[in-house]
């Protein structure tokens, strides 16, 4: 930064170059978790443990350039003082950061279960749910990223509704465990580490959908936390003046009234 001082335009300059290396380091990690995801669902189907080790071995490099870009975050934060949208865009970032790496444990959890289970034999049925399951959660991150890297605020939205078909395989997938293993087709234990991979894919789409909701706030300033409070100062006001609080008064919406 020394390079620049008494020349305003080139710090502007290096100020936005930061901002655009923080998002397509983002960009990147994201799509090393969108790539992860077919390749461990693969390693799960196909009993691979060599593959398993791979991915394994390979979140040490997603870990290591989340610590950097969230390093990133935080030195524009001392260095520059943003406002507005910049503030909102760094402040999305810091979360996203913490999402895509945490989807990126998930990715390793499932290769970890496949390990566990090396050997088990799934059932036809149980094995078009987890490709299912897998191609919905690589489609719902894939798409949370794009919504990002586009501005997309409307797409975000979108994700919450998107998320219903991975969660209908979830549901789906834990009941086909149920009866493949009442019908002896595995062990108890092998019962209980599938659903665990399921639910290691279901967690994969939340974290799309919370992605969402950040590029949301990036671009329009909504907070999904907003609503709920919004409940909360109604609820808070009718209780202080002594009035009854209607039963439907903590399902409004900001701004909505009773009818």
């Amino acid at each position: 930064m020394a390079d620049f001082v008494g020349d305003p335009m080139a710090t502007r300059r290096t100020y936005h170059q930061q901002l655009d290396t923080i998002k397509g380091d983002i960009v990147h990690m994201a799509a090393l978790v969108t790539e992860g995801i077919p390749r461990t669902t693969q390693v799960l189907l196909d009993h691979d443990l060599g593959g398993a080790q791979e991915i394994i071995d390979g979140d040490d490099p997603l870990d290591e350039l989340a610590l950097e870009t969230e390093e990133q975050c935080y030195a524009v934060f001392a260095l520059q003082q943003p406002l507005a949208g910049d503030l909102r865009g760094l402040i999305t970032a810091v979360r996203m950061v913490s999402e895509i790496e945490r989807s990126g444990d998930l990715v390793v959890n499932i290769a970890k279960g496949a390990r566990r289970i090396y050997g088990t034999e799934y059932t036809p049925r149980l094995r078009g749910l987890i490709s299912g399951m897998g191609d919905e959660a690589a489609r719902l991150f894939r798409l949370a990223i794009d919504s990002y890297a586009d501005g997309d605020a409307a797409m975000a939205a979108a994700l919450d509704d998107l998320d219903d078909r991975l969660d209908d395989l979830h549901r789906e997938y834990i009941a086909e465990i149920f009866e493949a293993s009442q019908a002896g087709a595995f062990e108890v234990q092998a019962a209980v580490q599938l659903a665990l991979i399921g639910r290691y894919y279901e967690r994969i789409g939340d974290h799309a959908v919370n992605i969402g909701e950040r590029v949301r706030y990036m671009v329009t300033g909504w907070l999904p936390e907003q609503t709920g409070a919004a409940r909360e100062v109604v609820r808070r006001s009718l209780l202080s003046s002594g009035d009854d609080v209607p039963t439907d008064a903590t399902d409004r919406g900001p701004g909505e009234v009773a009818q």
